[in-house]
């Protein structure tokens, strides 16, 4: 997760978990996600989902937020004191006022806190008045290829300040730590740029101008609407709301070749956090702010 609206985020979360182990879219209103389940066993994602090539995708991890916590055997909550991640000095805590799970929607939320105090990264640590929240299924599921679909809500802001992600990130630092092993941001928000919601690709020899896409206008983002990654050997395509907006076969500096650094597992991150450099809070941000998760669908 790279802040592109000015500024940038400390590429700590891999290392650290590594050492422990122009279209514009409509909203997506209808709930009703009734449909002929998949005649298989384990995860069900709802009605089958047809390839492109012919066929259809098989469900491999599915969490529809039902029950009134998270579920501990497919999320862990992310915190600044277990890798030092964080975007502009904001503190990532596992605490139900930053992450909970209500009427069938997980709730990520960034706030201000009554009072400073000293948020603990490792062998650092930083005064901040704010907490943030993120969840990942990192050692709980990973996955290589295949569809990623969300269904989320942004905050209703208009100011700098917010920023928010539906990402995936490497299992395991084959190729190298940070990006050269390799990032994917499914849809990726800063309210400074409110209508627009970024996809975008992060490995060594990443041009910026091709390995994220500039032009993913949405409507109403606040509202609910799906955004949805397939991920094969020689493409990355996104689609919102059912939309292609973005596809791209990329391109890595030697010594590596396609398909890497995107041929290993990556693992589900999502993130409520401060916006950082030009997008960094202002007196108009209103906080706390939510981005809030219906569902999150893999399919292989």
């Amino acid at each position: 997760m790279r802040t592109r609206v000015g500024g940038t985020i400390a590429a700590v979360l891999v290392t650290a978990l590594g050492a422990v182990g122009a279209v514009a879219l409509g909203g997506d209103d209808d709930r009703n996600r009734a449909g002929t389940e998949a005649a298989t066993s384990g995860p069900s994602c709802g009605a089958p989902v047809p390839k492109p090539g012919g066929g259809y995708w098989r469900c491999t991890f599915s969490d529809d937020f039902k029950g009134s916590t998270l579920d501990p055997a497919k999320w862990k909550v992310q915190t600044t004191a277990l890798s030092g991640f964080q975007v502009n000095r904001e503190c990532h805590v596992d605490s139900p006022r930053n992450v909970s799970v209500a009427l069938g929607v997980l709730r990520l939320t960034v706030r201000k806190e009554a009072a400073p105090f000293t948020c603990a990264a490792g062998g650092s640590s930083w005064t901040t008045q704010y907490t943030a929240g993120t969840v990942m299924t990192w050692n709980r599921f990973d996955q290589t290829y295949g569809r990623f679909e969300f269904r989320a809500a942004f905050p209703a802001a208009t100011q700098p300040g917010l920023h928010s992600n539906l990402w995936l990130y490497h299992r395991h630092n084959t190729y190298g730590p940070g990006r050269v092993s390799g990032e994917i941001d499914v849809a990726e928000w800063f309210s400074q740029t409110p209508g627009q919601v970024y996809p975008s690709l992060h490995y060594e020899g990443r041009v910026a101008a091709a390995d994220t896409a500039w032009n993913c206008f949405v409507e109403s983002p606040s509202g609910f609407h799906k955004y949805v990654l397939e991920w094969t050997p020689t493409q990355m395509r996104f689609f919102y709301d059912g939309r292609l907006c973005f596809a791209r076969s990329w391109k890595p500096a030697a010594p590596l070749t396609a398909p890497q650094p995107f041929d290993h597992p990556f693992f589900v991150i999502l993130t409520q956090a401060l916006g950082g450099g030009n997008n960094a809070p202002v007196a108009g941000t209103t906080l706390p702010a939510t981005t809030r998760v219906d569902y999150v669908r893999v399919w292989r």
